[in-house]
């Protein structure tokens, strides 16, 4: 099940490779959410780990993300793990370009006019 959050970039780590070859990369968003703003680490995994290439602290970003959870020596844990990164209030798209008006040459026109 896929869950999303909206907030603005605190933080981005530096990826991470363990020995056998695991990348992983973390983020923390600052979410608005009532009187107090809420920090949530997001962790991102292999190839995913470079949706956070083009993003900078300040940024305002909606993450897409499911929760995994594991058991380690009888203590469980919970991660964030995104895989969708979307930057709001900027314009990463180019606009398209303005289409050729079609302007007519006279010898388009017959000449009988009916005026």
């Amino acid at each position: 099940m896929a869950y999303e959050l909206t907030g603005k970039v605190k933080l981005i780590q530096d990826p991470k490779t363990f020995d056998s070859g695991f990348t992983k990369r973390e983020m923390v968003v600052v979410v608005e959410d009532g009187k107090y703003p809420q920090e949530i680490n997001l962790e991102f995994v292999q190839d995913k780990a470079a949706l956070l290439d083009a993003l900078e602290p300040g940024q305002e970003v909606t993450v897409t993300f499911d929760i995994r959870g594991r058991e380690y020596n009888g203590r469980y844990f919970n991660n964030l793990q995104g895989w969708k990164v979307t930057q709001l209030g900027s314009n990463t798209e180019e606009p398209p370009p303005p289409s050729e008006q079609y302007y007519p040459n006279p010898s388009d026109f017959e000449d009988d006019i009916p005026f």
